[in-house]
């Protein structure tokens, strides 16, 4: 297995201002240096990078800048994330023109999976047919992936209408996509990351590991989740595609890498 992290901790998470009023610019973003989260992923030890939409179409206009960086680091951008409402009609074409852009632009720069987040929590009650809509776009999603030769998957996670163990399972069972499991965002939102894992690992492509403890994400080995059974699931379904790591927040976001990669090593066997 190849392991990757997420630029993610490097100045946290935010959108970008201007989907406020216009849906076809409502990226997901990393508030802080792409270059330095990329050069202290690989002075950590880590092979592959994921990104969120924004921070890759930051250099939209600039192809080659991020290429060289990634190549002088010997890092490979294993993936990219993007998300959007999906259950809306009236605003779904201008979320799949950020999509189609996002998805041609990363597979130009060589990532093999594209993952999707979201499911608008509404201001009403979750009805059927948001998971119908949902269900549909993630079809479409999944058409746009393999039409760049990449992988979607989907990635349950707190803040959409796929938090809980029965959510996920409702969409599961309404779609062929790949899940992408996020341990944490799996135990938070109630669930039980190793049972998912058993559950679905036929349908898993890719893999966001992260740890949960005291009510927050932790960097691996300091929270409480059950790696180790984890990667024996993925392992007895001959898994060998990438894993990577994520921490949404931490004081030192080069630290945190290390310690997960040092966890990883050592108590995982893996790099």
């Amino acid at each position: 297995m190849k392991l990757g992290y997420q630029t993610n901790t490097w100045g946290g998470v935010v959108g970008h201002p201007g989907g406020v009023t216009s849906v076809k610019d409502a990226y997901y973003k990393a508030n802080g240096s792409t270059e330095e989260a990329l050069r202290d992923i690989a002075s950590a030890g880590y092979q592959g990078v994921e990104l969120f939409d924004g921070n890759v179409m930051e250099y939209e206009d600039k192809p080659e800048e991020l290429k060289n960086l990634l190549k002088s680091l010997n890092l490979q951008l294993v993936g990219v994330y993007t998300g959007a409402n999906f259950i809306y009609p009236d605003i779904l074409e201008d979320e799949f023109a950020k999509i189609e852009k996002v998805a041609r632009f990363s597979a130009s720069l060589g990532a093999e999976h594209l993952v999707y987040g979201g499911g608008a929590v509404p201001a009403r009650a979750l009805t059927d047919e948001d998971f119908r809509r949902l269900a549909d776009a993630l079809k479409r999603g999944d058409e746009v992936a393999k039409k760049y030769n990449l992988t979607a998957s989907y990635h349950p996670h707190l803040g959409t209408c796929v938090e809980t163990p029965e959510q996920l399972d409702k969409i599961m069972s309404m779609t062929q996509i790949a899940l992408c499991p996020d341990t944490a965002h799996i135990e938070a939102g109630g669930g039980d990351p190793v049972a998912v894992i058993q559950k679905y690992v036929d349908r898993i492509q890719y893999v966001h590991f992260k740890d949960w403890g005291n009510g927050t994400f932790q960097p691996l080995g300091e929270g409480h989740q059950d790696f180790k059974a984890m990667l024996a699931a993925l392992q007895a379904a001959n898994y060998d595609g990438w894993i990577t790591i994520e921490l949404d927040s931490y004081s030192n976001p080069l630290k945190g890498a290390e310690i997960s990669k040092q966890y990883l090593k050592e108590q995982l066997g893996l790099g």
